[in-house]
């Protein structure tokens, strides 16, 4: 079998798996955030925290509650680095610095998992199992929180309600990351992952030194790492490393990790809306793109350009070859799509055109299918966009979901698409006019501008994949890429919930001839487009001056 066959019946595959999940899964967030039953178990974390989970919330109240929950996380997860030296269990490692400190909180609370680390050569077992694998979770359940939050906005009407942040949280938690992420521990250790406490052991020479490994709870963090789109890896090969990642079908297992809920909460968006065909237009919409971006990178990966590549198969350069080129880029796709940053092969080493996929998946807005509860919230802020351009051709206001977008709601939607894209050009400017960032830099030219741009956009979009040749360790880069993460998870969230709060509070419009029939194809179509014309004008000219300049040149 050719390889690009190979790469066909894996994709074939995954997109079977993902179609079987898609209801019950679907269906079975719906539940739970629908439901008013509480468990036991979330009895007594609501009492141990002083939450009633039955008391509505406005928008402010919501995200009062996301904005401290998560400021408390970020100072969590900061002194216990800080302290990592005084702990049990910390396999000799000392305390984190603090500018190093700061930047992993950031990106752990914040959904990005940036790591400017090597996971084995720094963290210990209770920072990796009781700080970072605990944030994987939570922040992971804030994200669908919020998500939800915008759903019932749309669902309901005649008041400013959104239902009860905690009571969101910790359903999420522990109806649906939990029970999912033990049975994808148990098949990761089935396919051959580790999950234990061992200490540091030597394993021989190498290159002249001495080889050594460390055990860990891997398993278990791999597994809510890409159920929860996180990203950040055990050791500092992430996915590509053994430990994590054994062979092809456990890749292709993390793989249908990353995509589940993204894909699974349009059912949800359909199902709490009253209207499964509005989750499947918003599904369409995400796998076209999808599918489009994994099609178009294993089409520049396994072009032939030169000797090299016609021994090899095609770019091999940075990628297992347990896992080919075909698995490497539906990996990478799929990980820069939907905020993840988990990397089973080295995005650097992508042909220039490979590379530029990569950055402009993310640049997307992590939206197909984005990040758990991120990729839907920003879905639909892009839904909203594409019905208001649709308006304004028809010239009638616009409506969807029996909600009209006003000047209000059109505002709030322009400054969500407005926050990342000023973060990442912003930030990459500076960078590359300052002389110190650009040291660490360790390539010239065209590829050293794309390795700060990638690492500016990836923070910004709570990505957390490099471009591995920056030497991103630094009191710059840890510093200014930790307030771009912060920043570009939790000013979003701010124009998400106003947004459902002004939907929440209108009173229906009744369908007539004339309202634009948002389930429809065209109106994906529309959807489609309206997301890559914004992305193309707002990051074309930095592209240009990156990935699709190296890759012309190549």
């Amino acid at each position: 079998m050719s390889p690009q066959a190979a790469g066909l019946l894996q994709l074939t595959a995954l997109i079977a798996a993902l179609a079987l999940a898609y209801r019950p899964l679907g269906d079975h967030m719906a539940r739970v955030y629908s439901s008013e039953k509480h468990y036991a178990p979330e009895k007594w974390i609501y009492k141990v925290i002083g939450a009633n989970p039955a008391a509505e919330m406005r928008w402010p109240a919501y995200l009062r509650g996301v904005l401290a929950f998560s400021a408390v996380s970020v100072l969590f997860l900061y002194l216990l680095q800080r302290v990592q030296g005084s702990l049990p269990g910390s396999l000799g490692f000392s305390s984190i610095d603090p500018d190093q400190a700061f930047n992993t909180a950031a990106s752990f609370v914040s959904n990005t998992n940036w790591q400017s680390y090597s996971g084995e050569q720094a963290m210990g077992h209770v920072v990796q199992t009781g700080g970072l694998a605990v944030q994987n979770f939570l922040s992971a359940a804030v994200g669908m929180a919020v998500a939800v939050a915008l759903v019932r906005g749309f669902a309901r009407s005649r008041t400013g309600e959104l239902g009860n942040f905690w009571a969101d949280l910790v359903r999420g938690t522990v109806r649906i990351l939990l029970p999912i992420s033990v049975i994808g521990a148990l098949v990761l250790v089935a396919c051959g992952a580790i999950q234990n406490f061992s200490g540091i052991h030597q394993v021989g020479q190498f290159m002249g030194g001495t080889q050594e490994w460390n055990g860990g709870a891997v398993a278990s963090q791999e597994a809510i790492k890409e159920l929860g789109t996180n990203g950040g890896g055990y050791f500092n090969a992430n996915s590509a490393h053994p430990f994590e990642n054994p062979n092809p079908l456990s890749s292709l297992f993390e793989i249908f990790l990353i995509l589940l809920i993204p894909f699974a909460l349009t059912r949800t968006f359909g199902r709490m809306t009253g209207s499964l065909r509005q989750g499947y237009a918003i599904l369409g919409a995400m796998a076209v793109i999808w599918i489009g971006f994994v099609a178009l990178m294993m089409w520049t990966e396994f072009a032939h350009r030169g000797p090299a590549f016609e021994i090899a198969g095609g770019a091999m350069e940075g990628k297992e070859t347990r896992f080919g080129i075909a698995g490497s880029s539906i990996f990478a796709v799929s990980t820069t799509l939907t905020s993840t940053g988990a990397v089973n092969s080295f995005h650097s080493s992508y042909t220039g055109f490979g590379g530029g996929i990569t950055m402009l998946g993310m640049q997307l807005g992590e939206i197909a299918p984005g990040g758990v509860g991120s990729g839907l919230y920003g879905m639909l802020i892009m839904a909203v966009i594409a019905v208001f351009l649709a308006g304004l051709m028809v010239g009638r206001t616009p409506e969807y979901l029996g909600k009209k977008i006003g000047t209000r709601q059109i505002k709030l939607a322009a400054c969500y698409i407005l926050v990342t894209p000023a973060l990442v050009l912003g930030f990459t400017a500076v960078a590359m006019a300052l002389p110190t960032p650009a040291d660490s830099m360790t390539n010239s030219g065209a590829h050293g501008f794309s390795e700060i741009l990638y690492a500016y956009t990836s923070g910004a979009n709570n990505n957390g994949s490099a471009f591995a040749g920056l030497g991103a360790d630094t009191q710059w880069f840890n510093t200014t890429i930790g307030i771009a993460m912060l920043l570009g998870r939790f000013v979003p969230m701010v124009f998400v919930l106003a947004l459902a709060g002004s939907l929440a509070e209108q009173k229906p419009v009744p369908e007539t001839a004339g309202t634009l029939r948002t389930d429809k194809p065209l109106y994906a179509g529309l959807l489609v487009g309206t997301i890559l014309i914004i992305t193309g004008l707002t990051y074309f000219p930095a592209l240009a001056l990156g990935p699709l300049a190296e890759g012309l040149a190549s």
